[in-house]
């Protein structure tokens, strides 16, 4: 199963109290399945999936799937420290019905290339299922050079996919392409989209992320591999201010859920402490570059 063109990254909504808010996670996904996306992945970081108990991933992830109904792809978060644990979060992905697993390395210390691919192989043979390799150092706390990578990818043929976030992004895709030599390995750009074009330059098959637009990045994805590159940088950056505001370090989260309450998604746009809530500085910044966005699309 090969995953390209555009996943959005699900949000998990919280009512004012707290609790899971699946009602309107059910309407974020009809909002991005509308948008024109190939795939959804829930449980990723932007999930707030850290601050979940092991019930709620299961609420959240059966939520998805049966909301979805096999309209676009599944991808369920699987990250653990530990491989058994790992191996246990996999299984109820495949069994709930995702149809791929998102897997950073294993946060350690004094991590060594060997274990990383030890890991990612333990995996696999343990459950079958395609493998989302999740380049994201600041969570991971492992920095995968290009050849680890694609070592993976030869040495694990179901972990075949990067979900690509150690910036320079575009660079790092083309070093990747360089080491694979033609192998088939499919890279997603993150980090809200912000270098999308210039990663789908460099090679990349698509993007994950959790951008509030996903019609956005659709058009520029689509555009791309119809082979019109002026087109597609049309449909870039104008939006790129948009991007750039989303994905601010420590309240990114909170912002891509005020603007998809704004769009009529979810009820409430809390996150869950400890986290960061809008101040009115940033509430007003926001409304003049969604006034700016909404002029232009």
């Amino acid at each position: 199963m090969k995953l390209e063109g555009v996943y959005s990254v699900l949000p998990t909504p919280f009512t004012a109290a707290g609790d899971l808010d699946l009602e309107s996670l059910r309407r974020v996904i009809d909002l991005f399945i509308g948008a024109g996306v190939n795939g959804l992945t829930a449980l990723g970081v932007t999930s707030e999936v850290a601050r979940m108990n092991d019930g709620e991933r299961v609420q959240v992830l059966e939520t998805v799937v049966r909301h979805v109904d096999g309209r676009v792809r599944v991808v369920a978060g699987a990250t653990a420290d530990g491989v058994r644990t790992c191996v246990d979060y996999t299984k109820s992905a495949r069994d709930t019905g995702a149809d791929a697993v998102m897997i950073s390395p294993p946060r350690s210390p004094k991590l060594a290339s060997d274990a990383v691919v030890r890991h990612f192989a333990a995996v696999a043979d343990a459950v079958p299922i395609p493998i989302v390799i999740q380049d994201y150092p600041p969570i991971s706390g492992f920095a995968m050079e290009p050849w680890l990578l694609v070592r993976i990818a030869r040495e694990v043929p179901a972990a075949s996919t990067i979900k690509l976030e150690d910036p320079p992004t575009p660079f790092k895709t083309s070093r990747i392409r360089e080491a694979a030599q033609g192998m088939d390995i499919a890279i997603f750009g993150g980090l809200g989209g912000v270098f999308l074009l210039e990663e789908l330059m460099a090679g990349a098959t698509g993007a994950m992320t959790g951008f509030a637009y996903p019609e956005i990045l659709v058009k520029i994805v689509k555009l791309f591999h119809a082979g019109d590159l002026d087109a597609a940088a049309e449909a870039f950056y104008p939006y790129v201010p948009l991007m750039r505001f989303e994905f601010q370090e420590g309240l990114g989260m909170a912002i891509r859920k005020e603007v998809l309450r704004r769009r009529g998604a979810l009820e409430c746009a809390d996150i869950r402490p400890p986290g960061a809530k809008l101040d009115a500085a940033t509430t007003a910044a926001l409304d003049r570059v969604l006034a700016w966005t909404a002029a232009r699309m």
